[in-house]
């Protein structure tokens, strides 16, 4: 299995934006990123200066996101819906992306949930649980008696 460490999950965002600028041919991976970084002009000024933000460092402790934590996420997301892994995201997405009006928004949804049940599988130092991030979507569309866990 492919672990990029941090600085190339990060390299990975700063050289896809340096190839848009360029006007250089994009993969399909690298088309979706740049439409995540579309969606996201508040981070164009830390992709146009990879020196600066390379090793920066984001605290949630002190309110900050972590750009390239957000992104990364929202690929996931997409990956998820586009091979319906878990077995039924694809429908919840669209339910709601649905119920939201904007799929932007579902997915920022959509990422609370699947941070939520990274975090509890690091707290408790057990695998992922898909229960809990299925459960937690279902909560927000409405459906279901599972309680977020």
């Amino acid at each position: 299995m492919f672990t990029p460490s941090r600085h190339d999950a990060r390299r990975f965002f700063f050289d896809i934006w340096s190839k848009h600028k360029a006007q250089q041919p994009l993969g399909d991976l690298e088309k979706l990123t740049l439409s995540i970084l579309y969606a996201h002009p508040e981070y164009h000024f830390i992709v146009d200066n990879p020196d600066q933000y390379l090793e920066q460092e984001w605290r949630p402790e002190m309110g900050e996101t972590n750009p390239f934590l957000h992104m990364s996420l929202h690929m996931a997301i997409e990956e998820q819906r586009s091979i319906d892994q878990p077995f039924g995201i694809r429908s919840l997405y669209a339910q709601l992306a649905l119920r939201l009006g904007d799929e932007h928004s579902a997915q920022h949804q959509m990422m609370d949930c699947l941070a939520e049940m990274i975090w509890q599988a690091q707290r408790d130092n057990t695998p992922p649980d898909v229960n809990i991030y299925l459960g937690n979507i279902r909560k927000k569309l409405g459906i279901g008696d599972e309680e977020p866990h």
